[in-house]
């Protein structure tokens, strides 16, 4: 969709293992920078899009997360839309938020995201990431990570099902294209150096290519430094019409060109992937192509991962995804730096939170404000978030484009 709306202010908490906060903590931190910000009160705000996915399970908390914790923050009596979409919750919170101020609806509204996936429990947690596929019929997903002969022992026990899915897709890509296990540990090393310039990241640490195979393995071809850890964290944006933020004097608004928010389905053979397809009708909408963007945050939760979305979002041709990487375009310093704020597998993944914890880098990108990180020359942005699976594919998606 085609969108008239700017993005007033942003904020995150650093991604982390926040074992001794909770939820309300943790957005509340977020929100009041976004306020801050966007140079706005509490009480400007007209409606409000909360995204969580994990609380359910994790902390209890059904139903009314959003209402329960604005409490006390000063915004009160206005529409409150619990978002929950899988890892895409806080991406799909943006874009609805966004569609309502393009629609007319509203002039000033807030989207924020919050997880808590720490548990000392972890087959709570597991049981999270395994709720994110079709739980009626568990053998389509044992069909798909078993098909190509895995030993998928373990799976949903002592790691994320997800790992196999992000296994199972990898083993595809290498062979289609030849890529190898050290490709993908290149992206980790580099993402783990961007990471290490990032304060809200998890872990700033900068890996090696050989200490990214070396570490322990997950299932092939992954290892544990090609996995995004679990996260606790939040992330909040403000979003205002474009009159609204001129009357307010917002100081560096940045536009939503566009966001687009679809769903997986069980496609047939010879139909364009999810990713592809949501991806031009982003682009499309923003009247922009690939080669106009200039970083992006996308959707890592294994390293592998990221060189796959190279190619759907067009960033590269089909089967150019290692060459891509190989000649540094995705670094910073290259021609379109990628995941900048360390992706999932180094900043964290706090699944509710991550799209608008996206969101929060590209606008400082094309704000020129994210300092040692800095994209040069950063006009237009795109961030990719998928979550959930659904045959073969994710089940939602919202690829989003911003510009200055």
């Amino acid at each position: 969709m085609k969108m008239d709306a700017v993005i007033a202010g942003v904020g995150t908490t650093r991604i982390a293992r926040h074992l001794d906060r909770s939820l309300s903590s943790l957005a509340h931190e977020a929100i009041l920078q976004a306020l801050d910000d966007a140079g706005i009160e509490a009480s400007k705000i007209q409606a409000v899009w909360a995204g969580n996915a994990a609380a359910p399970v994790i902390t209890g908390q059904v139903c009314i997360a959003g209402q329960a914790i604005l409490r006390g923050i000063g915004i009160e009596r206005v529409p409150v839309v619990n978002v929950e979409n899988a890892c895409a919750t806080a991406s799909t919170a943006l874009q609805q938020a966004a569609a309502m101020v393009t629609l007319g609806a509203y002039d000033v509204v807030l989207a924020f995201g919050v997880e808590k996936l720490y548990s000392p429990d972890k087959q709570k947690v597991f049981s999270v990431f395994a709720g994110c596929a079709d739980v009626e019929r568990p053998e389509a997903l044992d069909s798909f990570i078993l098909s190509d002969g895995a030993d998928a022992a373990g799976a949903g026990q002592s790691r994320s099902v997800f790992m196999d899915i992000y296994a199972r897709l990898a083993r595809d890509y290498m062979t289609k294209t030849g890529a190898t296990a050290r490709d993908f540990a290149a992206i980790s090393a580099k993402n783990s150096f961007h990471g290490s310039l990032n304060p809200n990241a998890q872990f700033r640490d900068v890996l090696t290519v050989e200490e990214v195979l070396d570490a322990a393995p997950i299932i092939a071809p992954l290892t544990l430094t090609m996995c995004s850890p679990l996260a606790d964290g939040a992330a909040a944006a403000v979003i205002m019409s474009q009159r609204a933020a001129r009357e307010l004097g917002v100081r560096k608004p940045v536009k939503i060109l566009s966001s687009v928010l679809a769903s997986g389905y069980d496609y047939g053979e010879g139909v364009e992937k999810l990713t592809a397809w949501t991806s031009r009708q982003a682009y499309e909408a923003a009247d922009v192509a690939p080669r106009d963007v200039n970083c992006v945050e996308l959707h890592d939760a294994s390293s592998p991962a990221e060189m796959i979305y190279y190619e759907a979002l067009g960033l590269c041709g089909e089967g150019e995804g290692v060459q891509l990487l190989s000649d540094g375009h995705t670094r910073l310093g290259g021609r379109i730096p990628v995941n900048t704020s360390g992706g999932l597998v180094r900043k964290g993944h706090p699944i509710g939170a991550t799209g608008l914890s996206q969101i929060h880098e590209l606008v400082l990108q094309l704000r020129d404000e994210a300092g040692p990180r800095q994209a040069e020359g950063a006009r237009i942005a795109l961030a990719e978030n998928g979550g959930g699976f659904l045959g073969e594919d994710s089940a939602a998606i919202v690829v989003s484009l911003l510009g200055t």
